[in-house]
């Protein structure tokens, strides 16, 4: 059952991310960061929620499944590499650390929330 949670948050949170990026991008005029950055941000928090409120099959489907397909690290390293091999390393530092900072303390805040 938590197997098919899992796939079932993904069919939501994969296509979420792509909406939200491409939103993002149209408002910033910006083809990469600010959409990357704003799902990993925001996973950040639901994941922080999801891990403090709920348990079992539903933690695996809104954590694991959900938030597991919103989010994406592996854009966040090609974006980061493209911009410090484009001579953009001032904007590639800034990324790393609003990755960083913005994450932790977004997933903090949804586990506050979520405890209380």
């Amino acid at each position: 059952m938590a197997a098919l949670l899992v796939a079932i948050g993904a069919v939501f949170g994969a296509p979420l991310r792509l909406i939200v990026d491409r939103l993002i991008h149209r408002w910033s005029g910006r083809p990469l960061l600010w959409g990357t950055l704003t799902v990993n941000v925001v996973g950040s928090f639901v994941l922080g929620w999801v891990a403090a409120a709920a348990t079992g099959a539903v933690a695996s489907g809104l954590g694991i499944g959900f938030c597991g397909a919103f989010t994406t690290f592996s854009t966040f390293g090609f974006e980061t590499l493209h911009l410090w091999e484009s001579g953009r390393r001032g904007l590639a530092v800034m990324n790393v650390v609003l990755s960083l900072v913005l994450g932790l303390a977004a997933v903090s805040v949804g586990w506050v929330i979520g405890r209380n």
